[in-house]
């Protein structure tokens, strides 16, 4: 146990601190997930969202309806982005779940979603048949896609794996059509959070639309879903996963699940949009000049 808990620890530390490493990391950790637990009824990788309960409750499909919590996040997150009939791209497909579920309810013409990790592709292709979907293997800082090619880029809880979240802006911007649209939710530390908002702020060729903490509504979906994940964790994973799933899943108790709860881990749902030069935003001296999207510079995020 002392162990495990130690491994839990380092690699957190890791993945923390030496951003690199973080990609390498998760890409081994993915590829582990879907070679070993292959279970059809796994299918979402998120944290899962309780719906504000000012709010019309969301209706969902039987088919969906066992996997609200976490439905609930990725509509959350694609609903503004009004995907029927465009050209959609998820960055960070992990099981497919998502992808399928944007694919049936939002009717764009062709989703595409990629993943780093190339079992997990074959996995999601294997499972979701949805003949407007596609998966792809794909690098969130180096797109397969020429310039221009998507309405929508989605990418929920998925950026907080990158090296580099500048590249990663910088490669939606080249992707996305003019006008354009870049639905992004995820989460990080509160005393790293300014700096994100920053950056989406700085952007040249993005401009942020809407933006929506949820970091509360994430952390009671954690509690909603405790005791059927822990059931999962038993009856699905390897016994030698147990204690790495346990902080991953963010079960009750975890780091995850208690950072969440007292507010040190933040969780924000921001959606922007692709701009030309001449729409960028004007301040008291009129419009700012835009910088070229693929400058170079620093790549700390």
């Amino acid at each position: 146990m002392v162990y495990r808990f130690m491994t839990v620890r380092l690699l957190t530390f890791l993945i923390s601190y030496f951003p690199p490493l973080r990609r390498i990391l998760w890409r081994w950790w993915y590829n582990r997930l879907a070679r070993q637990v292959k279970s059809p009824e796994w299918t979402f990788m998120n944290y899962g969202l309780v719906w504000p309960q000012d709010e019309p409750e969301l209706s969902l499909s039987p088919r969906d309806e066992t996997d609200r919590l976490y439905v609930q996040l990725y509509h959350r997150v694609a609903a503004p982005g009004d995907l029927a009939g465009k050209n959609v791209l998820e960055v960070g497909a992990g099981r497919g779940g998502g992808a399928a579920y944007v694919a049936r309810c939002f009717a764009p013409a062709q989703m595409t979603a990629v993943d780093i990790s190339a079992h997990a592709v074959a996995l999601c292709a294997q499972r979701h048949t949805e003949p407007n979907l596609r998966f792809l293997p794909g690098d969130a800082e180096s797109l397969p896609f020429a310039d221009n090619s998507f309405d929508a880029v989605l990418n929920v809880e998925s950026s907080h794996c990158y090296a580099s979240m500048p590249k990663f802006l910088r490669e939606v911007t080249r992707v996305l059509r003019p006008g354009g649209i870049f639905l992004f939710a995820d989460l990080r530390e509160a005393n790293a959070m300014p700096a994100l908002e920053a950056l989406f702020a700085a952007q040249p060729l993005l401009k942020v639309i809407e933006q929506e903490d949820i970091t509360a509504n994430i952390s009671a979906a954690l509690k909603a879903d405790d005791e059927r994940k822990r059931t999962q964790i038993l009856e699905l994973c390897p016994p030698s996963l147990h204690a790495l799933f346990e902080q991953f899943a963010g079960l009750s108790g975890s780091i995850v699940q208690r950072n969440f709860e007292n507010r040190s881990l933040l969780y924000r749902r921001v959606v922007l949009q692709r701009i030309e030069p001449k729409m960028r935003r004007q301040g008291s001296a009129g419009l700012i000049e835009t910088m070229n999207w693929s400058r170079g510079g620093s790549d700390k995020w």
